[in-house]
């Protein structure tokens, strides 16, 4: 089993990615089209419940992708990950995670409907000029939220 299955393991969750970007860019993002995105932190939230569930969709955000499939595909080829929280539930999170961050001080949205296009939020991608710490998030949701860093 990869070390990534290790870690996640078959199981259905909610996950957030968190992201750096280094510098401000200007990505065409599939119908969105152009969108800059500021040098910064970015949170990316998502649910796996395909096959393979947190570990494929989450090792398939780790690995650069070949091809855009999804809106954070496109941003993920400049973004490095540095953290990813999840939870394993069978219930999915992601549009009450997305509020969450939406609503945490200093929260941006780069681009309208980023992510959300299976949904009425908003946005699944928030901005911050400095990395959210999970203690504050962890505090607002029900579920035990795990968090596994990236090697530099």
């Amino acid at each position: 089993m990869s070390a990534v299955g290790k870690t996640f393991g078959k199981g259905a969750g909610t996950y957030a990615l968190v992201m750096r970007l280094a510098r401000t860019t200007t990505l065409p993002v599939g119908r969105l089209g152009p969108v800059t995105f500021n040098a910064g932190y970015y949170v990316y939230t998502g649910s796996a419940f395909g096959p393979g569930g947190l570990a494929a969709r989450v090792g398939h955000h780790l690995r650069p992708p070949e091809k855009c499939h999804w809106h954070i595909d496109y941003l993920r080829r400049f973004a490095e990950i540095h953290e990813v929280w999840y939870t394993i539930h069978p219930e999915k999170h992601e549009c009450c995670w997305a509020n969450i961050f939406h609503n945490t001080r200093g929260a941006g949205i780069m681009a309208p409907g980023f992510g959300a296009s299976d949904c009425r939020c908003n946005t699944h991608l928030l901005y911050f000029k400095r990395k959210p710490g999970i203690r504050t998030f962890r505090q607002k949701i029900e579920t035990p939220v795990y968090c596994k860093g990236m090697p530099a």
